[in-house]
């Protein structure tokens, strides 16, 4: 069994597409529209062919008071593996994203917490040799 697609509740898929494609750098694998919405994924340029992240509207009505008790306790929905968290965070601060925790190391983990600007909070992290190249 493996994970196929997984999700993250958004505010707009458009201005979702736009900060994870265009600040984040991930592609668009679908967008296919179904009803008021689209079956909108992405996936990392690295592995396209890999888990997809399907940008999901967050109509139902458990996810606005969900999403907005994880971020009111600090608390990333998800987190995306980066070679280097230090230079991620160096970049995409440049592009205007927001961190609400800078780059932390713990042991041989590092880590860093974004906003979105969808209503989540994400975390990039690197742990050597937890990615297989």
């Amino acid at each position: 069994m493996r994970i196929y697609v997984t999700s993250v509740y958004v505010d707009d898929q458009d201005k979702a597409l736009s900060f994870y494609t265009g600040k984040l750098g991930f592609e668009v694998k679908a967008d296919v529209p179904v009803g008021e919405h689209r079956w909108l994924t992405v996936v990392s340029p690295a592995d396209p062919d890999g888990c997809e992240l399907l940008l999901e509207p967050d109509a139902h009505p458990a996810a606005k008071p969900f999403k907005a008790a994880l971020v009111d306790d600090g608390v990333p929905l998800t987190s995306f593996y980066v070679d280097d968290v230090e230079a991620e965070y160096e970049r995409l601060r440049g592009l205007g994203v927001r961190f609400t925790q800078e780059p932390l190391r713990m042991g041989d983990v590092t880590t860093a917490v974004l906003d979105d600007t969808c209503g989540n909070l994400i975390q990039i992290l690197h742990k050597p040799g937890l990615v297989k190249q």
